[in-house]
């Protein structure tokens, strides 16, 4: 029985050489292929009667990335598992497509017998663990990313006030001091000093610098209508 495989990379010829790498490989084959997600979830949905058991998809790709191409499998084809194939294997990028739903991670410069390893382990056993990094996401969900870990250090500077105060002024009301002093019961001075503390604490020197501070670190949404 050959197992079928889809392969989702930009790089023409990264994506023709794994072609023929699998295709040379006993049990499997390749049904699909596609330059990114979007791609590939159009040639899913044109070629129903050819369905791939693992798709090996890039993280670094334009249109729909990798990250959010396994995210989507993971919610609407379950069935057919994501093997990671990139030059990214930092902790934060393993982390990230672990939790999109990803099922293993093998190296752009991998020799040919570390991908049938990792098909023929995501086949048997519905994983490939590559290294201590890898396992320990799968067995800690809690581990943070660099930006998740920096968020987390952010949020415990502002005070459960301050954060009220941030959503007032990115309001899309477009709120002014006074407004946000009615609406939070409180003087405009504490206002002011809300303000005066985030700006010392986070070295941000205007209103426009409040609100794109809350959108980096996601502290707010601009669909908060609180």
């Amino acid at each position: 029985m050959e197992h079928k495989v889809a392969i989702v990379d930009d790089h023409h010829i990264v994506r023709n050489g794994l072609v023929t790498m699998v295709n040379a490989m006993p049990g499997y084959t390749v049904c699909l292929e596609a330059a990114n997600g979007k791609a590939f979830i159009k040639a899913l949905e044109n070629n129903t009667d050819s369905i791939p058991d693992v798709a090996i998809v890039d993280l670094h790709m334009p249109v729909m990335d990798g990250f959010e191409t396994i995210r989507w499998l993971s919610g609407q084809r379950p069935g057919i598992k994501a093997l990671v194939l990139t030059l990214d294997v930092t902790e934060d990028a393993m982390i990230r497509a672990t939790r999109m739903g990803a099922r293993g991670f093998i190296r752009k410069n991998s020799r040919p017998d570390v991908l049938k390893t990792a098909l023929d382990s995501i086949r048997l056993t519905g994983y490939f663990y590559t290294d201590e990094i890898h396992r320990s996401i799968r067995q800690n969900p809690t581990l943070q990313t660099r930006v998740e870990r920096k968020r987390a250090d952010v949020l415990s500077q502002i005070t459960p006030r301050e954060l009220e105060f941030l959503r007032y002024v990115c309001h899309t009301d477009e709120l002014t001091y006074e407004q946000i002093a009615d609406k939070m019961n409180i003087s405009r001075r504490t206002v002011d000093h809300f303000r005066q503390e985030l700006f010392e604490k986070f070295h941000i020197r205007s209103k426009v610098g409040l609100v794109l501070f809350a959108l980096k670190w996601e502290l707010v949404k601009l669909s908060d209508g609180n």
